[in-house]
């Protein structure tokens, strides 16, 4: 798993409350048995009409938000089915950070297991960075997790609160099997000894 460590990009901006897991990824397109590939079909029935063309009013169908990766929200977002497949398919669209001000438990644990580092901010906060995002075209920020900080170019500066046990995971670049085989030796070890008495 890739690390997070520092982030500057784009800001995408959904302007809803309680996005749902099929609104970010349809249950149509959950056959899929690889992690990948999944970024295509992330919000597709807000991003295409029922022919399959992109709807323009959209807000990540508009040109000025093409690259983005630094999703903001609204609140409860990541709410309904606990599907894995909705990280999967945010990180395969681009996003590495999404900014909301509350997030559903099982969505936000999923995150960081998958490289995403979902940060919580107050209503008013969240507020400023669309005004900003839509003030300015191609807005940035940068997302700073060993100092916990957003930035921009324009004199913003946030302080975001993390449980520091997950700051670690990303910052380490790692997961439930990547915490696990830091004690490899240990548990092969462990396996060799237990061999050992099995043909005793």
């Amino acid at each position: 798993m890739e690390a997070f460590i520092k982030h500057t990009g784009i800001v995408g901006p959904v302007d809803r409350v309680n996005v749902d897991t099929d609104a970010i990824i349809p249950k149509q397109f959950l056959k899929r048995i690889e992690r990948t590939g999944f970024g295509q079909f992330l919000f597709y029935e807000w991003r295409f009409d029922t022919e399959g063309n992109e709807i323009p009013e959209f807000s990540l169908n508009q040109p000025r938000y093409a690259g983005a990766s630094i999703l903001i929200s609204r609140a409860n977002f990541g709410c309904g089915s606990s599907r894995e497949h909705a990280p999967w398919a945010i990180l395969d669209y681009g996003f590495r950070c999404v900014i909301a001000p509350s997030f559903a438990d099982i969505f936000y644990n999923n995150c960081f297991k998958n490289g995403i580092l979902p940060i919580k901010l107050s209503e008013e906060q969240v507020e400023e960075l669309f005004q900003r995002t839509e003030a300015h075209e191609g807005y940035q920020l940068t997302v700073d997790l060993e100092n916990k900080t957003i930035t921009d170019q324009n004199g913003l500066n946030i302080s975001f609160d993390l449980d520091e046990h997950r700051r670690q995971f990303l910052l380490q670049g790692l997961d439930d099997i990547g915490l696990t085989l830091q004690h490899e030796d240990l548990i092969s070890a462990y396996e060799a000894k237990r061999a050992s008495r099995s043909f005793a």
